[in-house]
């Protein structure tokens, strides 16, 4: 349950940045994204497999890992983040 209410609230904020700044944060998109597969992980773990397991949290750590070069990418190449503001 609270993993569903992280979900509300990111696409909240990302709503928020989109009409405040009328651009679309794809980082949220992704934060949204681990946290759905997180609250899969944790609510069916005792019926998957574990290459299943192993799985979800390969595709979890590649997405943490989006976020990492879309930060670094944004700062290095200096343009303006909409939530630093």
């Amino acid at each position: 349950m609270l993993l569903l209410l992280f979900i509300y609230l990111e696409l909240g904020a990302m709503v928020g940045i989109y009409f405040k700044t009328k651009r679309l944060p794809v980082r949220y998109l992704i934060y949204i994204a681990v946290t759905a597969l997180t609250r899969v992980l944790a609510i069916d773990i005792k019926t998957m497999t574990d290459i299943h397991i192993f799985t979800m949290t390969g595709a979890i750590l590649l997405l943490c890992f989006a976020v990492l070069v879309l930060k670094v990418g944004s700062t290095r190449f200096n343009e303006q983040d909409p939530m630093e503001k």
